[in-house]
């Protein structure tokens, strides 16, 4: 079976995208990553209205990507501060990859807004496509090659 002939309605891609394919969903999953807890820290960060906020972290709740822990402060109600669950964790290379790219292709001219560097040798940091092999080769797009997995399903037309 050939990709034009396969349903991509299974598409790991597309069912990702519908978790995570909108800016906002990426934008705080980024910034929980770098430490952002709560609804207000999140608005004011962001600049995003409080409805357009208060539906993507229900949505990325509801999807185990974050998760929303209780807190209260003396004289206040109780409110939420929301961490990444370990499904959430996993898109960091996701987001290393997308900064790595736009540094690259849609980068300031001054260089990097953010430096990600190894916290014991202070190398910068780089997302790669590794082969899982013995010799463990950094790959290109042309160095693999793509077949129909066990969830693939015919295109019906």
């Amino acid at each position: 079976m050939k990709w034009l002939e396969m349903d991509t309605e299974n598409c790991p891609v597309r069912r990702s995208l519908d978790l995570v394919g909108e800016k906002w969903s990426l934008l705080i999953v980024r910034d929980a990553f770098n430490g952002v807890r709560r609804y207000e820290e999140f608005r004011r960060h962001l600049g995003l209205s409080e409805a357009v906020l208060a539906d993507r972290l229900r949505k990325l709740v509801a999807a185990g990507i974050l998760r929303a822990e209780p807190y209260r402060e003396p004289g206040t109600r109780t409110r939420s501060e929301y961490r990444l669950t370990a499904k959430g964790r996993d898109l960091w290379p996701v987001l290393l990859a997308l900064k790595q790219w736009g540094d690259v292709h849609a980068g300031d001219p001054e260089g990097p807004a953010l430096e990600i560097r190894h916290a014991d040798c202070g190398a910068p940091v780089r997302v790669v496509v590794v082969c899982e092999g013995d010799e463990h080769a950094t790959l290109s797009p042309f160095d693999v090659s793509v077949r129909p997995g066990p969830a693939a399903r015919p295109l019906v037309t």
